[in-house]
Order: C-alpha cells, then structure tokens, then sequence
C-alpha cells in the first residue's frame, strides 16, 4: 500500500473520464476535433482516441448519473453558448466535492488506502479532528477483536443460535450510533464462525445496549461480546471474576441493567433466556479486544472442562 491523494484518483482517474464523456458528448453535436480539443485543453490527437474508445474511462464515474447529467449540462451550455469555461469548471469542482464526501472518490481511495475504509472520507474532506481519530481507534480495536474470536478454536461452540457480536463503544457514547460492531452478526457455520462485514458504527442494537448501560456506569468499561449460556460457561468464571445475573425480558432492559451496574460493573453478565429469548452471557472489557480475551479464555477453559 502506498499513500495516495484523493487529488490524484482526481487526475488520473475522474479528469480523463470527464474529458472522454465530453469529448463524446461535443462530437455527437457536430463540434470538430479540433474545437473539442480547445475546450478540453487537450491536443486534437487525444480527442481522437477519446473517440475512439468503446468506453469512458473509469466505470463508477461514467456510470454516476450525476456526472452523465453534469456532462451532458457542460455539452448543452457550450452548443448553445450560455455556459463558458468558468462555469463549467464550477460545475465539475462542484461534482468533485460531492464525489470526495461518501461518493465513488472516496469509495476507490478507500480501495487504494484499506486504512481508510470505514471512515467515510471524513479524514480527506473534514480534516484529522479527535472525533474521528477517536472513531478510527475504535474500528481498528473491533477488527482486530473480531479477528481474534474468528481465530480461537473453542469460540464456535459458545456462538449462539442468534449470533454473538464483538462491540466497543466511543468514550462517553449518547446511543447505539457510538457503538462499533459487525452487522448482521457473527455466526457459527462448520466448525468455525462467518463475519459477515467490517465493524460499523450503529451495528448493534442488543449487544449496545449492555455495553452503554456498563459504559455509563463505569467509563472504563467500554467493550463487549455476547456467548451463548451455558453451565460449564458459568462454572468457568475463576474466583474475583464475579459474574451477574439479570432478567431476559427485553422491555425496560436498559433500565434494569442501569439499576445492576449502580453497584458497580461486573465483567461477565447473564441470563437463562425466556419464551422466545436465547440464554445469553455479555463479557465486558476495556476494549473489544480485552473483551474477547476474556471471553476466549472462558470459552477454553470451559472446553476443557466439557473433556
């Protein structure tokens, strides 16, 4: 991987897409090669072989109807003479800003740079703040967490039916959309478990919602992961490791687990299910990774205890 500039995908990629689109466009409306040439500040020989490709650069942005209707506004305005230079600079400058925010610019420089994927370009069109660094090191601990249950051994078996997920949350989060795990949870499939996604803000609903109420409880506690439960889980839990049980029931959840952690916050909590809800354990950490740790360390040690 090398360090790119959204400004170069900008002139290596988007600029010869516009200039191909256009020169296709100006042609298709009687101008010459060489007045195409003039107006796109290109010689009349790479007019020619704008032409005669059978497609227009980079597919994401031809394919873009923003900039097949951009394109098609520059063609009309410079035919009929109420669109100059300046104007259609200010149109395609217009069109970059919107392709660098979430669009196909930051969706290929995501693709040229993996250590910006999952930031939505936000470092590129808002600038390094620490908010988004904040959101960057969350991300980065959750893959790294998922990576590490994906990879333990004793982890399917401790999957439940729902699925489990691997969640850490903002420092000081106000709801689930400071919260960072996988959508569509992680699952049990053949031996091993199946991660659907990369982490994403906003990804939990369950999993968020003991996470937040440890959170507000106790600022340090800021990871978590789900397992199935079970008694030989249970029975894992070494001593000065206190685990909590607390009702399965769904409504007022966040209340009850605010009114359980007012004592302080444990690092395993529970409970044995109910009609249509599946027994279900949350270790808590400092981190997702610290998290899955000390669910991994269970798990095995629970394993062994099943031998």
């Amino acid at each position: 991987m090398t360090v790119q500039l959204p400004s170069e995908i900008v002139v290596d990629r988007f600029l010869p897409t516009v200039r191909s689109m256009l020169a296709a466009e100006l042609s298709d409306r009687g101008f010459a090669q060489r007045e195409i040439a003039s107006r796109l500040g290109v010689s009349q020989a790479a007019v020619s072989q704008y032409l005669s490709e059978d497609r227009h650069g980079e597919g994401r942005f031809a394919e873009e109807p923003r900039l097949q209707t951009t394109v098609e506004r520059i063609a009309e305005g410079f035919d009929a003479g109420t669109m100059d230079d300046y104007e259609a600079l200010a149109e395609l400058l217009e069109l970059v800003r919107a392709f660098e925010d979430r669009g196909p610019i930051c969706a290929i420089h995501e693709e040229e740079m993996p250590a910006l994927s999952g930031m939505g370009c936000d470092l590129c069109v808002r600038g390094r703040d620490s908010a988004v660094q904040a959101e960057r090191e969350v991300l980065s601990n959750v893959r790294r967490a998922v990576r590490q249950f994906a990879n333990a051994p004793e982890i399917p078996a401790y999957v439940p039916n729902v699925g489990t997920n691997v969640a850490m949350a903002l420092p000081d989060p106000a709801d689930e959309t400071d919260v960072a795990a996988v959508p569509g949870r992680i699952h049990a499939m053949r031996g091993g478990v199946n991660v659907p996604a990369n982490p994403e803000f906003g990804a939990s609903h369950h999993v968020a919602t003991t996470l937040l109420a440890a959170t507000a409880a106790d600022r340090s506690v800021r990871g978590a992961v789900n397992l199935a439960t079970s008694e030989d889980l249970l029975a894992a839990v070494p001593a000065g490791m206190e685990a909590v049980t607390f009702d399965a029931e769904y409504e007022d959840r966040r209340r009850r687990l605010d009114a359980l952690f007012e004592s302080g916050v444990p690092q395993v909590v529970y409970h044995q299910g109910a009609f249509g809800i599946e027994p279900i354990t949350y270790v808590l950490g400092a981190s997702a990774v610290d998290a899955v740790e000390t669910a991994t360390a269970l798990a095995a040690h629970a394993n062994d205890g099943r031998n």
